[in-house]
């Protein structure tokens, strides 16, 4: 099953739309500068927004004064500019919003999923770019045939004479263009700068093709190690034989994807903890994608082989929403609250961050310079190994629990 983690969104930057957040709404060509920056057509569903860190804007054309509602917050009367109204505020940055408004009393237009990015996700002064490299093509013989597409990204301090730190991202060709919707290039030279995180070569993977076949879910929801090899078998060798200078422990080597993508990142590390020792879970589809009850397991199952099954010595970001799919595979949410869970009562070196949104990167890509950090935290390059271990201040934290929601 084909699931769309990857949207686009609509964010301007000053440097491309300077005036809009200087200003004044009632001010001369605002209107006109508005409407051009914002997607056709957004304006009259009520769908329009423009945002740079913790500065929007929020615009809707409407006969009637509408009321703005942001996340849980009270109702805002808008600001008249022309044909429209607007209203600019500032947001927390490295999470996801909603708005709707409100004309005549009834609900019109709003998004869910906004993303407030932080100043890590913008171009610094004094941050040279890391390098992107062609994109390389890989004939599988673990899934015999396969063509997969992948990308190497390297920071600017990256030097091949020394072994670098290794981190895989699935859907990778979501990470390519630099001011996208994830910016992850730049989050990478930034928190690299800063040194949050390592050095590390970041390989941008694309699920494969056998022929027109899709091989999306087969690799990524298929609770085995079959994927695993892959990587350490075939597409890591591939990257060492193109001259980058890889680090062999699982100490040094992470792995991240959405939706699909986050389980099959949960796999790698979990069948092969020697190997993958950090993973980032964003809207991991931990459900019965490819359950074939009494054959092979799904991700439904892993809460209770994390209870049940001995301990792996992973680290282990997890990102969800309130608001993710509910189908016939299963529930996201109440499924990563589970893994939340099973990884608490067995103490292992997590974190759950659970939002609001739908099934949608906005929110991972919102908060990847504090995912990363977390991730990479305390790494000492002059180590090969360590043993994860529950930060104290969560061992005293309960149970997640869901709130009860009654309904007549």
């Amino acid at each position: 099953m084909k699931f769309l983690a990857l949207l686009p969104f609509f964010v301007v930057s000053l440097a491309a739309q300077p005036d809009l957040f200087k200003m004044a709404p009632g001010a001369a060509g605002f209107a006109e500068a508005l409407t051009a920056a914002v997607p056709k057509g957004s304006l009259e569903k009520g769908e329009a927004w423009v945002g740079r860190g913790p500065d929007f804007l929020f615009a809707v054309k409407s006969e009637a004064a509408p009321l703005l509602l942001i996340d849980d917050a009270a109702p805002v009367k808008m600001t008249r500019a022309g044909g429209l109204w607007v209203h600019k505020t500032t947001l927390k940055p490295g999470t996801v919003h909603r708005f709707l408004y409100q004309v005549n009393g009834k609900p019109f237009g709003g998004k869910t999923d906004v993303p407030a990015f932080t100043p890590d996700h913008y171009e610094q002064p004094g941050v040279p770019a890391g390098k992107l490299s062609a994109k390389m093509v890989h004939t599988s013989k673990v899934y015999d045939g396969m063509l997969s597409d992948y990308w190497v990204y390297t920071p600017a301090a990256y030097d091949a004479a020394r072994p670098a730190a290794v981190m895989v991202w699935q859907d990778g060709a979501a990470y390519t263009a630099r001011e996208g919707s994830t910016r992850l290039q730049i989050v990478i030279d930034n928190l690299t700068h800063q040194k949050k995180i390592p050095a590390a070569v970041h390989i941008f993977i694309q699920p494969g093709l056998v022929g027109e076949k899709r091989m999306r879910s087969i690799e990524y929801d298929t609770v085995n190690d079959t994927y695993g090899l892959f990587l350490m078998r075939e597409i890591l060798p591939a990257v060492a034989a193109a001259g980058y200078n890889l680090r062999t422990d699982a100490y040094s080597r992470a792995i991240a994807g959405n939706s699909s993508g986050g389980i099959c990142a949960f796999n790698a590390a979990w069948f092969m903890p020697h190997e993958f020792g950090r993973v980032l879970s964003r809207i991991g589809s931990f459900t019965s994608i490819q359950w074939k009850p009494g054959e092979l397991d799904g991700g439904n199952v892993y809460p209770f082989k994390i209870r049940k099954e001995p301990k792996r010595n992973i680290r282990v970001w997890l990102q969800d929403g309130s608001e993710d799919l509910e189908n016939t595979h299963g529930s996201w949410p109440y499924q990563n609250l589970q893994m939340a869970n099973s990884l608490k009562m067995r103490e292992y070196d997590f974190k759950l961050s659970f939002g609001t949104g739908t099934h949608n990167a906005a929110h991972g890509n919102a908060e990847a310079p504090a995912a990363l950090t977390w991730l990479w935290r305390d790494y000492d390059a002059a180590k090969s190994a360590q043993t994860f271990e529950m930060d104290p201040a969560e061992k005293t934290k309960p149970f997640y629990r869901v709130k009860t929601l009654n309904r007549e």
